[in-house]
């Protein structure tokens, strides 16, 4: 759907694919959705404190969120918080305290772990917030 006057006809149609669709997970690019895409296929790390928490070729950005998969996780830096959120799209989310050299960072990451069908593309990946560097 293209905006009257705007002019970027490619643009939208890029941001907004016909229906059937698809991308490869090495193209940048927004799903039906419009509200996440695939990042590029470079690696993409988070830090804190000087350790890098998680990094990946493979994230997949949601409303500016990189979520990196499980097992481009360093998990070992992960402890189960008690904290659990609701949004209203995606579902519950639970979090994990970031433990750095004896330094904690609660709630610094989460995850859903059932995300609804409109966030299938999240399941069993991490994002990370509160202080953690992601480029």
């Amino acid at each position: 759907m293209q905006a009257q006057g705007s002019g970027h006809a490619d643009l939208e149609k890029f941001l907004r694919p016909s229906e059937g669709e698809r991308y490869d997970p090495g193209h940048v690019g927004w799903n039906r959705r419009s509200r996440h895409g695939v990042a590029p296929s470079m690696s993409i790390r988070a830090t804190w404190k000087g350790a890098v928490v998680a990094e990946s070729t493979r994230t997949v950005v949601v409303e500016g969120n990189h979520y990196f998969p499980i097992e481009d996780v360093r998990t070992e830096l992960l402890e189960a918080s008690e904290t659990h959120t609701r949004c209203p799209w995606k579902g519950q989310a639970n979090y994990y305290t970031l433990v750095v050299d004896g330094q904690r960072n609660a709630d610094a990451a989460w995850y859903y772990p059932d995300p609804s069908e409109a966030a299938t593309e999240i399941a069993g990946r991490v994002a990370v917030w509160r202080g953690v560097s992601v480029g």
